[in-house]
């Protein structure tokens, strides 16, 4: 999906988005996005087809912006420096789009999920930025004996994605900054320090 988007098609995202991160994709209607984007409902069949067609779009769209905000952490020098980037990029990508947040995880582990195919493969995309990193780390020594890199990967983005929403929901006080600094003392506590 292009980042390029016309303004009714914004709106379509933004209330499909707020809806669907508080209710869930399949409990949310056509005529409810329509109404929460101020727009006829057939102005969403028109753009999207169907409402799992917006789903769908929203959920690809979602997932780049966050690999966009994860990508940099392969031009770092350091494994340290890629790890920071790693954690600001996920951390700050959730606090600007919390629902997105919230619906990764309601429909991310849902058995079986209507998107759950889509969302794999996205899910895929991202570990595999992450992946890259923790290989890193492993080559220099910092991952424990016996952790495997994928288990790696899957942990911090899970640990991540948990933290974002938990640090959104119930601790919504605490800055970026400390929520930061505290993801990053867990993850550097991951094996001896080089």
């Amino acid at each position: 999906m292009s980042t390029r988007r016309t303004p009714t098609k914004q709106k379509l995202f933004d209330a499909a988005l707020k809806l669907v991160g508080e209710r869930g994709a399949a409990s949310v209607t056509v005529d409810e996005i329509a109404a929460e984007a101020g727009v006829a409902k057939g102005t969403v069949y028109y753009n999207f087809g169907s409402k799992d067609a917006l789903v769908d779009a929203l959920l690809r769209h979602g997932v780049d912006l966050l690999a966009a905000r994860l990508r940099p952490a392969e031009e770092q020098a350091t494994t340290e420096d890629a790890l920071e980037t790693l954690v600001d990029g996920m951390l700050g990508f959730f606090a600007e789009y919390p629902a997105f947040g919230q619906l990764l995880v309601s429909e991310l582990w849902r058995t079986p999920g209507q998107w759950h195919g889509t969302l794999s493969l996205l899910r895929d995309d991202i570990v595999s930025i992450v992946k890259a990193q923790m290989q890193r780390v492993h080559d220099a020594g910092r991952l424990p004996e016996g952790v495997q890199v994928g288990t790696a990967s899957a942990a911090l983005f899970g640990t991540l994605l948990v933290i974002a929403l938990d640090w959104q929901v119930f601790q919504p006080d605490r800055s970026l900054a400390e929520v930061r600094d505290s993801v990053l003392l867990l993850v550097r506590g991951l094996g001896p320090q080089t």
